[in-house]
């Protein structure tokens, strides 16, 4: 009786560990890292039907977004004359839409370490976000997490699809 009791009980701890998977690799966000507690809630972001809802977390700048990525060189968090041209478009976008918050998520290429990586992505968030407030869009309506490599558009190795996962990427925050 107590072997089959001490069977069950195996089981159902196997089970259990099976069901909860690996722990996820943690993110860093801009509450827990930057220090700035812009920690903008969703209380006024638009809604799924209008054209800010449409760009998704995963999508690149191709992919029909009102707001554009902004890409990076290798190993970098500073504004190109490109990026700048871009993050100008958003924020004027952002300034005629007033209730619209958005996630600024920082990516890297999988180059690099883990913890690099995270930091490199955090850095790049905020740049971009430091840039959209001097350009006029109010900090509290901009938040920003890093996740580092994990979420590439590209997965194939080579120096073009680096470059495509190097970048900043916005989306609505998710409530």
């Amino acid at each position: 009786m107590a072997r089959s009791i001490r069977f069950v009980a195996v089981l159902v701890m196997v089970a259990a560990v099976a069901a909860t998977g690996c722990a996820k690799k943690k993110r860093i966000s801009d509450d827990s890292s930057i220090g700035d507690a812009g920690g903008a809630g969703t209380e006024d972001s638009l809604s799924e039907s209008s054209s800010y809802g449409r760009y998704k977390r995963g999508l690149g700048p191709e992919e029909d977004g009102v707001l554009k990525d902004v890409h990076f060189a290798y190993d970098s968090y500073e504004l190109d004359g490109s990026a700048r041209d871009v993050l100008a478009a958003n924020a004027e976008w952002l300034k005629e839409n007033k209730r619209a918050r958005t996630e600024i998520e920082g990516h890297c290429d999988e180059r690099g370490t883990v913890e690099y990586n995270l930091a490199l992505g955090a850095k790049r968030a905020k740049a971009v976000k430091d840039y959209l407030v001097s350009l006029g869009v109010a900090s509290e309506r901009l938040t920003t997490i890093s996740y580092g490599e994990e979420l590439p558009l590209c997965r194939d190795a080579g120096e073009q699809c680096y470059a495509r996962n190097r970048r900043v990427h916005f989306v609505p925050p998710s409530e």
